[in-house]
């Protein structure tokens, strides 16, 4: 991670509010004063003046005057989002224009980045990546003039992400891995070999809605499971789904059970077991999301339900987009029984994915800073997620109910009564906020009362403001 790209006065605030939320900085305890926090932390005094009035500012410290700054008292944290009445039936999907209106936003810089879920690029390796880069280009120098032959990608990426997981306690198969452009083209090609168009996926609700896009384009129908905003998918609930008549065309599972998006929820490692085993009773297909498993907020990386297959039917899908290098758009698939199927799929779809890229990641992976770029980099979405929790809870109408992440960097917001914030989203547009309305995260049009807000960017006064703009709007409808 490259701190340099980042504001000195927001690092040293970021690390504080990190100490604020494990509790080391306790309610009511008294802060360094200005000058000691400088001769702490060796920086200028107004850098220590800019920290402070920025926690101040975020409300986790107070002033009292002629005392100093403390550590505010913490509100008890709001009911998380309540369970929903989901239909019983599965639907073919429609997925709105709303989706490109979402992506055009993203573009404007006079826009807060609260919708899109992406990340700060000040908080990637961008040197280092920039260095293996090179590095690749100078070793072949045939790269960029040699069309890439090989389907499935770098045998040294392959080896590398192997490893990698391998140290998250599952066991994968360089040979079963195929290197894509990003994970959407990994769950594309996982969807399109697994279920033929007519038949039905069974995903959690809410759900990212990008399954929901991949339904459309393929033709596959779509059926909600109820899902825990804490511990994700019901397993109950999807098994007396297929025990039921709606459950005889169900093909394929597709979730995100490590920090699902978008509501953060993290399925007990118990219930990734149960549910392994459930698909094989009942022989379907696991589709599973694993583009935030690295991005714990906890001590260990939790496993994925990949380490619980053990007759290849879990297809598992990540890329390094979130937590490495966005711009390289380098996915990959864990294809198990179906490796060569989804290598035939994956030629017709878009060919061998470009190389010089791949190499660069090997690169940088085989050097072993990925572990420790992690580590910084999950505390740092920690407090972000933390941070934009707070200023929720302090300008977002009374009732209001938050999802509790313990990972990722996106959350999961329930407003009270019906406020639909698919129709204020322009009217938040205008005046420079941005957010993903809920209805975008279901099927059947539920959750018009929900958004999912952006935590990929630290947390500024700019944020504060759009925070505290949106309040005011939903207080206001």
């Amino acid at each position: 991670m490259d701190g340099s790209e980042i504001p000195l006065y927001q690092s040293l605030a970021g690390e504080l509010a990190g100490l604020i939320d494990a509790g080391s900085l306790a309610p009511q305890q008294r802060l360094p004063s200005v000058r000691r926090l400088a001769a702490q932390r060796g920086v200028s005094i107004t850098t220590a003046v800019a920290t402070l009035r920025l926690l101040e500012e975020q409300g986790l410290i107070e002033a009292r005057p002629k005392s100093g700054y403390y550590v505010a008292a913490r509100r008890a944290p709001p009911p998380e989002p309540a369970a929903v009445e989901l239909p019983r039936r599965a639907r073919l999907v429609g997925m709105p224009a709303m989706l490109r209106r979402l992506a055009d936003a993203g573009l404007s810089g006079s826009v807060a980045r609260l919708g899109q879920a992406i990340p700060d690029p000040a908080l990637f390796p961008e040197h280092a990546l920039r260095a293996g880069l090179r590095d690749a280009a100078i070793r072949d120098q045939a790269v960029l003039g040699t069309y890439p032959l090989r389907m499935s990608g770098s045998p040294a990426l392959r080896a590398e992400i192997a490893r990698h997981y391998g140290a998250a306690g599952a066991a994968l198969d360089p040979d079963e891995l195929i290197v894509t452009n990003g994970c959407m083209e990994a769950l594309t090609l996982a969807v399109q070999v697994a279920v033929r168009p007519g038949e039905t996926i069974a995903v959690e609700s809410p759900t990212y809605f990008g399954f929901l896009q991949i339904a459309e384009h393929l033709g596959v129908k779509v059926i909600e499971i109820p899902a825990h905003p804490g511990e994700g998918l019901s397993i109950a609930a999807l098994r007396d789904l297929l025990a039921s008549r709606a459950g005889r065309e169900v093909r394929a599972c597709a979730l995100t059970p490590n920090f699902s998006n978008p509501t953060g929820a993290l399925m007990p490692e118990a219930g990734k077991r149960e549910l392994v085993r459930l698909c094989r009773e009942t022989d379907i297909a696991l589709i599973e999301d694993d583009v935030y498993g690295d991005l714990c907020f906890g001590e260990a990386r939790p496993p994925p339900c990949k380490a619980f297959d053990r007759d290849g039917r879990v297809l598992l899908c990540s890329s390094f987009s979130k937590t490495l290098a966005p711009g390289a758009r380098i996915g990959f698939v864990a294809a198990g029984r179906y490796r060569e199927t989804l290598r035939a799929a994956k030629q017709r779809l878009s060919g061998p994915t470009a190389l010089l890229q791949q190499q660069m990641l090997a690169t940088y992976l085989a050097r072993g800073r990925y572990p420790r770029h992690l580590r910084r980099l999950q505390r740092q979405l920690a407090v972000q997620v933390e941070q934009v929790s707070q200023a929720v809870q302090r300008h977002f109408p009374a009732g209001t109910r938050l999802s509790r992440p313990r990972g990722g960097f996106v959350l999961w917001v329930e407003l009270p009564g019906e406020i639909d914030t698919l129709a204020l989203h322009e009217t938040a547009n205008g005046f420079g906020a941005d957010y993903v309305p809920g209805v975008l995260f279901s099927v059947s049009e539920r959750y018009r009362n929900c958004l999912r807000l952006n935590c990929g960017y630290p947390f500024t006064v700019r944020t504060e403001g759009a925070i505290r703009r949106l309040g005011e709007l939903f207080g206001r409808a």
